[in-house]
């Protein structure tokens, strides 16, 4: 580990992530109220989060670059564990995404996210000074790829397009030529299109009730849109109070614990409950830019920046589907909804962040 100089640790970043994370378990509380069968997840959700902060003060303290050098074992062992689900896990939601290991599950495509950005970042350190063509392109897409194939099959859309999205998020920082965002933003837009007969039923579904919308809808994704925006607009500007959501409380928002968990912020806390909880998201993703900029190397300011992608994309998208302006995905809210591999995986990527913040200067041996 060498020696750590303390005086670069953001401490700002570290209480701004243990806010977010106590807010979490707070709506937690509120959200599952009277259900017997999900009352201990406010408990559990707070062991993650203490296992999660004794990982990422532990990270914090590794030097980053330890862990560019073990990339094999990080790539291999990670496409075991997703081989493993593809082979048959526990299927959720008509679909294969948890390890059941005793009474806990276990989501390794959480992890997976991190470790492309660890691989990303080391690919993009070693090839700062090839040319910007077509094979560094191609170069950078394998080491995503060939694990987000894996996350596909499963399958997990959704986690697919946040890994696809943290590729190109690296690729644009890393120097891609503005040739090349342009011909794979039309590529891109081209296989949308193409590849939506080939996608499983419920996507087909979830695409197709967000432009063909039916209000009269009693279940599935429609009704959750709707109870969502309902819950949203009955908050008003201060929300009705801790516990005293209807939508919430009386269950007619569904997952509201996980995918819906703004929309009761929204519905308990009102407007300015649900800006404040953004902007304290914003802040942590700021303090990760930050970072970044005065990251001694390339693969540091990568991982930084990297972390801050995810946070962004994710807590944009899960924002954009309780408000009806994407199809419903099943993307946490960064932080505050219940989730331990989605938890865990976010604060170690807090840890990696603050180990380029703490490690920003060469270190003396």
């Amino acid at each position: 580990m060498g020696r750590v100089n303390w005086r670069h640790f953001d401490f700002w970043l570290l209480g701004a992530m243990i806010l977010a994370i106590a807010f979490g378990v707070v709506m937690i509380r509120s959200a599952i109220a009277g259900n017997e069968i999900l009352a201990q997840l406010p408990q559990r959700q707070i062991i993650f989060a203490s296992i999660g902060l004794a990982i990422a003060m532990l990270v914090a303290m590794i030097d980053y670059r330890y862990w560019l050098v073990m990339y094999i074992p990080m790539y291999v062992t990670m496409l075991i564990l997703l081989f493993i689900i593809f082979l048959g896990a526990q299927a959720v939601f008509g679909a294969a995404r948890w390890l059941q290991l005793g009474e806990i599950f276990i989501q390794p495509t959480e992890l997976a996210k991190i470790v492309v950005i660890l691989l990303l970042a080391r690919y993009f350190e070693v090839t700062q000074d090839r040319p910007k063509d077509w094979r560094w392109i191609a170069g950078s897409f394998f080491w995503m790829f060939s694990l987000a194939l894996w996350i596909f099959l499963q399958p997990n859309l959704s986690n697919v397009i946040v890994m696809s999205v943290i590729w190109f998020a690296l690729l644009w920082q890393a120097g891609l030529p503005l040739k090349y965002v342009f011909m794979m933003g039309s590529g891109g837009i081209v296989l949308s299109v193409v590849a939506f007969p080939f996608l499983a039923p419920y996507q087909q579904a979830r695409v197709l009730n967000f432009l063909f919308p039916d209000p009269n809808a009693s279940y599935g994704a429609v009704y959750n849109v709707l109870q969502a925006l309902i819950a949203i607009g009955s908050g008003g500007l201060t929300g009705k109070g801790y516990g005293a959501g209807t939508q919430t409380q009386l269950r007619f928002l569904k997952v509201r614990h996980t995918d819906f968990i703004f929309s009761a912020i929204s519905e308990e806390f009102g407007f300015v409950g649900a800006v404040s909880v953004l902007l304290l998201i914003g802040f942590i993703i700021w303090r990760c830019l930050r970072i970044a900029r005065q990251a001694r190397d390339l693969s540091g300011a990568l991982i930084a920046y990297g972390v801050a992608v995810l946070l962004f994309f994710q807590g944009a998208v899960n924002v954009a589907v309780n408000l009806n302006l994407i199809p419903v995905t099943g993307l946490p809210l960064p932080f505050i909804s219940y989730g331990g591999s989605g938890l865990l995986s976010l604060m170690l990527g807090i840890g990696l962040v603050e180990s380029v913040a703490l490690h920003h200067q060469v270190l003396d041996f």
